[in-house]
């Protein structure tokens, strides 16, 4: 158990709920039938002393009522819309997903070139597993961290940014402004590019280094913290580097301690893809997809988009937010977190934008959440029909990135909400 001072154990948890489960069955109990009473009377007289003579009776065995399984959800007509997809696409050659409930993984298929065991890149998909890392450490008694203070309660160095941590709203210039010199309006500054050093992958450049040029320099189109929504950047790069101080570790050691192991993650890492993509024109040529350790530039991950995984991983991942908050027998974050993880925060500026820490609202679904990727990887979560998924890419050139997330909301969340809701009905 992580949290010293927590004694749950997922084994009450689910004590609990076949205890609720048998409560349930016993409300549902039918009432015997007067012919069946008839037929059992004389022998309960017996018993009692009130019809036989010689004491030999046999109280007649009675079993339980016999429950009828659930109905698994027949995701055939998703398999098959997949399989379209990828026939029709003229980018990828492969594509992969995998849908998980309460209690594993419910459903899984790889299309194309793809295996269940590819390793790929996430891009922005990394931003959920991210803000699990951090809101764990923050329920860590023994660490001296909250998510809720500034920044510069932790950082050993002063700096001008000083602000609370994630949720695109740090005030804080988002990617948007990338290609206009990450920021000013009148031309690339000095603190324009070091706030490019979240993208550096070179030797020389390391996460504390890069983290301390984040905070000591001022971006010119910084707005106050919490008036505007701003996507991704820099901020989530300072978010990872003030966790990692408070916990006196790099951000994989951290991200390792309070979610890939007790998840028993078998690849999930964090590097920094983005020099050798710009470099090449957006191929790759050292991630080969089968080895962790061949993603590069791990001494400087990038925080929100340098997540590496395979289809297990991401899983177990997204279990956590459906089961009771553990993996395996570990409780690694407390419903309260996992419920503060969507809240919605972007609608609170005067941009409003549905987004909370890590997932993006589906306005017109409640209850829905999507984590999309600029490579095209996804994830979602439809909390009311307790169902979670992950759709893997492999294509790094962007060249239609938007085509799985596209995909997903129209045509293959629907099909899987309609699979899950046909059970009710047969």
């Amino acid at each position: 158990m992580r949290h010293k001072n927590l004694t749950i154990k997922k084994s009450d948890v689910m004590q609990y709920r076949i205890n609720a489960h048998t409560r349930a069955i016993h409300l549902r109990r039918p009432t015997l039938k007067l012919s069946a009473l008839a037929a059992v009377l004389p022998a309960l007289l017996v018993a009692c002393g009130g019809g036989g003579s010689n004491g030999d009776y046999t109280p007649p065995t009675i079993s339980p009522p016999v429950l009828e399984p659930f109905p698994q959800a027949d995701y055939s007509a998703v398999d098959a819309a997949f399989q379209t997809f990828i026939d029709d696409s003229d980018i990828f050659d492969g594509i992969s997903y995998v849908l998980v409930d309460e209690d594993g993984v419910a459903h899984q298929k790889v299309f194309g070139d793809h295996t269940t065991d590819l390793i790929t890149m996430l891009a922005s998909t990394s931003k959920v597993p991210v803000v699990m890392a951090i809101m764990a450490l923050d329920e860590d008694p023994d660490v001296d961290f909250s998510i809720a203070e500034p920044v510069s309660t932790y950082l050993p160095f002063d700096g001008v940014y000083a602000d609370r941590m994630v949720s695109n709203t740090s005030g804080i210039p988002g990617l948007r402004l990338l290609n206009n010199g990450y920021g000013s309006p009148v031309g690339p500054t000095l603190a324009d590019f070091n706030h490019l050093c979240q993208f550096v992958g070179q030797p020389w450049m390391n996460f504390e280094v890069c983290g301390q040029m984040l905070v000591q320099n001022e971006l010119p189109t910084t707005n106050p913290p919490g008036s505007v929504f701003d996507y991704g950047g820099s901020q989530w790069q300072i978010a990872g580097m003030t966790a990692a101080i408070a916990n006196n570790s790099g951000w994989n050691q951290l991200f390792d301690e309070y979610i890939g192991t007790p998840c028993e993650l078998d690849v999930f890492t964090f590097g920094n893809p983005w020099d050798e993509l710009s470099a090449t024109g957006n191929t790759y040529t050292s991630f080969d997809g089968v080895s962790a350790d061949s993603m590069p530039d791990q001494q400087n991950p990038n925080v929100e988009g340098g997540g590496i995984t395979n289809l297990s991983d991401y899983a177990k991942l997204l279990q956590v937010h459906l089961n009771g908050e553990f993996c395996g027998e570990t409780q690694v974050l407390s419903e309260a977190s996992l419920l503060s993880m969507r809240q919605d925060r972007g609608s609170l500026t005067f941009n409003p934008t549905p987004y909370e820490m890590d997932w993006w609202i589906a306005g017109d679904q409640p209850g829905v959440y999507t984590d999309a990727g600029a490579f095209g990887a996804i994830s979602f979560m439809d909390v009311r029909r307790g169902i979670a998924g992950f759709i893997a890419i492999d294509d790094y050139t962007s060249r239609d990135s938007g085509a799985p997330p596209a995909f997903l909301r129209q045509v293959a969340l629907p099909l899987i909400q309609e699979a899950l809701d046909a059970r009710y009905s047969n």
